[in-house]
């Protein structure tokens, strides 16, 4: 918890910014709003830590993708973000996608029993 949170304080500081609020998983869901799309943010959702942000209510596959981020910030703590930016660098370097071709991404993408690291189960609501 202490690692991640430098990434969770950014989170709760801009949880108030959404519509709905609720703890699931042992991660703070902040759902429900507008204003990053008008700033032309292009992703569904981010995961800051212990808090995931999304413009939207979250499906099953969207939040697993999102809880794998957060057992990736347990991990790698405040260096997360750097090395995050560091794999998208290097994905572009070696010709892939910045945002497709990032392990971090790759490894979120994975089916649920085969992520690194992750020990939940995602429920039905």
């Amino acid at each position: 918890m202490v690692w991640a949170a430098p990434g969770s304080v950014v989170g709760v500081v801009l949880s108030p910014l959404f519509r709905r609020r609720r703890a699931t998983h042992g991660v703070l869901l902040c759902e429900g709003a507008d204003w990053p799309r008008r700033l032309g943010w292009p992703f569904r959702a981010i995961t800051l830590g212990h808090v995931v942000l999304s413009v939207d209510v979250l499906d099953e596959p969207t939040l697993h993708h999102e809880l794998v981020h957060v057992r990736q910030f347990e991990r790698w703590g405040p260096l997360f973000i750097p090395l995050y930016l560091l794999a998208s660098v290097w994905a572009l370097a070696r010709g892939g996608h910045v945002y497709r071709d990032n392990r971090f991404e790759r490894d979120a993408r994975r089916p649920a029993h085969t992520a690194p690291g992750v020990r939940f189960e995602v429920v039905s609501r």
